[in-house]
């Protein structure tokens, strides 16, 4: 009785044992232990704050053409919105370079894609 109740428990915790495998196997697949990082405007700021970053961020290696005037990232036309654009555009240009999402604390990492609409915000890995 002992040695048909050890092949029974053994055949149901093998299958649970497997699947863990392939799912931990699956995840590493995927990630080389890092993660997907946007830089966005912290929502908690106030919109000079945030101008003036941007201002920075603009100035000192974003490429901010998509939040002008008639471009992808116009709209919504807000200080957050452009804000965002700028500081991702400048941390994805330069954080290989030791670049960080700071921008004296108006700014925040986020895993989510901020894109929308037509305006896509850039990612390098």
């Amino acid at each position: 009785m002992s040695k048909s109740f050890n092949c029974i428990s053994m055949s149901m915790i093998l299958p649970k044992i497997l699947l863990t495998f392939i799912f931990i196997f699956s995840i590493s697949q995927h990630s080389d232990a890092q993660f997907i990082d946007y830089c966005i405007a912290d929502e908690q700021v106030s919109d000079d704050v945030l101008q003036n970053a941007m201002r920075w961020a603009c100035t000192n290696g974003a490429d901010c053409t998509a939040i002008q005037q008639y471009q992808t990232c116009f709209y919504p036309n807000t200080t957050k919105d452009h804000a965002s654009y700028a500081f991702n555009s400048y941390y994805q240009n330069l954080k290989h370079n030791g670049a960080s999402c700071y921008f004296t604390a108006a700014a925040i990492l986020t895993e989510l894609d901020p894109s929308h609409d037509s305006c896509k915000f850039g990612y390098l890995p």
